[in-house]
């Protein structure tokens, strides 16, 4: 499994979009690759459909999205009538759901949920959620156990964090939502800070450091 900062694995899969390579498909994009246990589950249904509803938020931040369930293309293309159905769209699905059914990928990116198994008694794929930059360097991992749903809309925040951040010398704080106020990294210099941000607002802390710099980007998107 690759770490941050690491060229995210080039595979080649089998997709509801056609055979293809990951890079491929990303182009020059940011990408989104998360993962599910099966088709036609409970959980794994809400959070296609949740991305299938926030496809136009995804856009915006010329993020590509790509899926992996473990069973088959087949299967695949007949989930996502469901799932379209529960996300109240119509139309072409909007973006690929990979095939993965002897859990290959699943296993080299670790992606495995021992405590968690399928009818078989075999370990189901826990729901990864890796994000890729243009670069191909993959810039987040999360992993959640596969009874936890995730929150598509924590992804797109860490997306606004991430794109800001590589144009400006800043980090977002907790809970950080785009518009909000962010801070200057600590290898800024103050003076150099003054140049680069039209206000400043040092936070006062009882150690007298001034660490806390706070400063107002607007994220076009």
């Amino acid at each position: 499994m690759p770490i941050l900062g690491e060229t995210f694995p080039n595979f080649f899969v089998k997709t509801t979009f056609g055979d293809m390579h990951l890079h491929d498909f990303f182009k020059d994009s940011w990408g989104v690759f998360f993962s599910h246990p099966a088709d036609f589950t409970p959980v794994c249904t809400t959070e296609l459909a949740r991305v299938v509803q926030l496809m136009d938020e995804f856009t915006k931040r010329n993020c590509k999205v790509i899926a992996l369930s473990c069973d088959s293309k087949e299967s695949h293309l007949n989930w996502e009538k469901d799932i379209k159905m529960y996300a109240g769209k119509d139309g072409p699905f909007p973006y690929p759901i990979i095939a993965d059914e002897n859990r290959d990928i699943a296993v080299e990116l670790q992606m495995i949920d021992p405590d968690e198994k399928d009818s078989k008694g075999l370990p189901l794929a826990a729901r990864a959620v890796f994000i890729i930059d243009p670069n191909k360097k993959m810039r987040l991992s999360i992993l959640y156990p596969a009874t936890t749903g995730r929150n598509f809309d924590e992804i797109l925040r860490v997306l606004d964090s991430l794109q800001l951040c590589d144009k400006h010398k800043i980090a977002t704080p907790v809970d950080w939502k785009s518009g909000e106020e962010v801070m200057i990294q600590p290898t800024v210099p103050d003076e150099e800070s003054k140049q680069m941000f039209p206000s400043i607002t040092c936070v006062a802390l009882p150690s007298g450091r001034k660490y806390i710099r706070k400063t107002t980007i607007v994220n076009k998107l």
